[in-house]
C-alpha cells in the first residue's frame, strides 16, 4: 500500500474529523455486518488487505525491515529517499511511489526476498490479523463465495498474508515486477491503487464484484463498482466518502 494509508480508528470513532454529525455514516454492529454479508452470499468478494485484514501498513513495514535487516543495499535506499521527498512535495504520485516500493529491490533473487516476507509477515504482521475478518473470508469460502485480494504493497508480502486466509496465488492482484532468470527487474506488471485497482479486477473478468471491502481513499474506486461496498475502520479521507456515498461502514475488534 502507499504511505498515505494510515489507521485512523480512534479519531473515526471519536467523530473527530470535520465530516457533519449530519452526514455521519451508519456504523454498523457486528451483527449487522455479518447479516448484510451473509444476505448478500458474494459469488465474488473482493479484499484490500492492510487496514482491512489486518491492521497497520504492510507495504511500508516491509519497506523499513528491508532497510533494518540489510536486505537493501545503500544505493537503493537513497534512491528510494529521494523519490519519497518528492512524492511528499507532491512531485511523484501514489501509484508510482508504490511501484517504486517494488522495483527498488531489482536485482535480487526472487526466492531471497520472498523468504524475507515470510519472516517480515511472521514476525510483525500476522499477529495483527483481525479475528472477525479471518472468520469472515473463511465462512465466505465455506459458502462458496470466490475470494479476491486487492492491495497495492508488494504482491511477496500479501502472498505471505493469504497464505493466512487460504487464498491461492492466482487470486492475489498486487504490486509486482518482473523476474527473468530468477531475479527482480524494474519492469512493472500491476501496481493496484486507486482506479487502477477497478482495471487490474477487469483484466481478470471481474467488472461488477458482489462485494468489496476496503478501508483507505485509495479502495473508493474499487467500493464504488460492488453491488454493495464495506468500508472496514476507514480512513478519515474514505469516512468523507462513504458520508458522500451512503455507505454503512464496520469497525472490526483489534486483534489481541
Amino acid at each position: 500500500m502507499g504511505y498515505t494509508k494510515f489507521c485512523a480508528r480512534q479519531s473515526v470513532q471519536k467523530s473527530s474529523l470535520r465530516v457533519s454529525s449530519a452526514v455521519q455514516p451508519q456504523i454498523l454492529s457486528t451483527a449487522e455486518f455479518r447479516a448484510a454479508v451473509d444476505a448478500l452470499a458474494p459469488q465474488a468478494a473482493v479484499f484490500d488487505c492492510d487496514g482491512t485484514l489486518w491492521s497497520g501498513d504492510a507495504g511500508t513495514g516491509f519497506m523499513r525491515w528491508s532497510i533494518e535487516s540489510g536486505l537493501l543495499e545503500r544505493e537503493a535506499i537513497d534512491w528510494l529517499d529521494e523519490r519519497y521527498r518528492g512524492y511528499l512535495r507532491g512531485d511523484v504520485s501514489e501509484i508510482d511511489i508504490c511501484g517504486e516500493m517494488v522495483q527498488v529491490y531489482h536485482g535480487l533473487r526472487e526466492n531471497e526476498v520472498r523468504a524475507a516476507a515470510a519472516e517480515f509477515f511472521r514476525t510483525r504482521i500476522e499477529k495483527n490479523i483481525f479475528p472477525e475478518m479471518l472468520a469472515l473470508v473463511r465462512n465466505l469460502q465455506e459458502r462458496g463465495s470466490e475470494i479476491w485480494a486487492v492491495s497495492s504493497t508488494c504482491g511477496w508480502v500479501v502472498e505471505e498474508g493469504m497464505r493466512r486466509f487460504q487464498v491461492p496465488t492466482e487470486r492475489i492482484l498486487a504490486a509486482r515486477v518482473a523476474v527473468v532468470d530468477g531475479l527482480l527487474t524494474r519492469t512493472l506488471l500491476d501496481v493496484p491503487t486507486d482506479e487502477a485497482k477497478v482495471t487490474s479486477l477487469a483484466h481478470v473478468g471481474i467488472a461488477r464484484p458482489d462485494a468489496v471491502f476496503g478501508n483507505s481513499i485509495h479502495d473508493a474506486a474499487m467500493l464504488a463498482i460492488a453491488h454493495r461496498a464495506f468500508p472496514i475502520d476507514p480512513t478519515p479521507a474514505l469516512l468523507q466518502r462513504c458520508a458522500q456515498e451512503g455507505w454503512p461502514v464496520y469497525y472490526p475488534a483489534l486483534p489481541t
